[in-house]
Formats: C-alpha cells, structure tokens, sequence
C-alpha cells in the first residue's frame, strides 16, 4: 500500500486541531537512523485503509516529501465518538534487517473438525495474532490456522502453528494462551 505524507512544520494542540478541521491528519514517522519526522497526511485514505487487516501487518510504502521510505504502522488514536483518526504513528523500516510484527490469525476447518461434528463441542479463539520476526519482504499477510483435526478437549498451542519459509514465532515468557481450543458446550 502507498501512504502520501508531507513534513509538517508547525506542532502543538492548535495546529492538529487546524489540521484536522482542515481534513488533515497529524503524525510521525521514526525509526532507523534519521530523526522523527512529523508529518501530514490526508485523513479519508487513511480512515478507510485502517479498517483493512492488510494495512495493521504489511510493509507500507510511504511517499514523504517525493522521496520513498518503507514504514509499518505502529499506533494510532481514534476520536472518542466521531469516526476521526486523531494521530498516527510510523516506523521506518530497513530492507535488510529483520522486523517484529504482529500477524492475524485465520482459523479454518473448526466446522469439519471431530470436535465439532462428532462431540459438539465450541472452538473458541484465545489469540487472534501472533508476532513473528522475519525479514520485511517475507511477512505474511495472515497467518492460516488449520482446525480440521480438533479433537474434543484438545488445545491448539502456537508452537503447532505451520509457519512459512523464513517466518520464526517470537517467544514470548508466558506460554499458556493457546490460539484453540475444543470445549463441551454449557448444559
């Protein structure tokens, strides 16, 4: 995805808020060896784009200024009660070193699985995404889940997980949030 932005040069809660009436958006590119840049970009674009999966755990490509820079999205706020993007933040990102990001689960197969069709039992999710590290042209969009071989009162842990060429699961210290489980349903 493309992202165009331009330098802002003045700062401060007055200038957001002109910039917001003015159908702006307030942000700041960091990361890599140059200093945080903030920037504007125009608002509806990036409204929109927010609301696509694909634009959370991609490598964006953000025109700054005429010049091409790799960036990920790393934090945004939205307003209270209006569908307004309030500010957004990016991180550089270098080509040939590896990133750390966020990547969404898709579950498939829970409705052929035994623990379904045969126990009638519920699949509930616990994790929606994991983070992997990886070099920047490798990551994935999403990662798939296969539930087909449920069985009842399994659970699905993250190391189960068939992660493509390059892509290694970051470790994190607690081990215990699986990203399936076959439950009996409530009586």
């Amino acid at each position: 995805m493309n992202i165009i932005a331009t330098t802002r040069n003045v700062q401060g809660t007055g200038a957001s808020r002109r910039l917001r009436r003015a159908d702006k958006l307030p942000g700041i590119v960091y990361g890599g060896n140059l200093p945080a840049t903030p920037i504007e970009l125009e608002h509806n674009p990036i409204f929109y784009a927010l609301r696509k999966e694909k634009f959370h755990a991609s490598i964006l490509t953000m025109e700054l200024d005429g010049k091409e820079e790799l960036v990920v999205l790393r934090a945004f706020q939205m307003h209270p009660y209006k569908p307004q993007v309030m500010h957004i933040d990016f991180q550089r990102i270098n080509p040939n070193e590896k990133v750390t990001m966020r990547v969404p689960l898709h579950f498939q197969g829970e409705e052929e699985s035994p623990a379904v069709k045969v126990s009638k039992c519920i699949v509930s999710h616990a994790v929606s995404a994991i983070e992997v590290t990886c070099m920047p042209k490798e990551l994935p969009e999403f990662i798939t889940v296969d539930l087909s071989k449920l069985e009842a009162g399994q659970t699905f842990h993250a190391s189960m997980l068939q992660l493509p060429e390059g892509i290694r699961r970051r470790h994190r210290a607690r081990h215990g949030c699986p990203p399936g489980r076959g439950r009996s349903p409530l009586r």
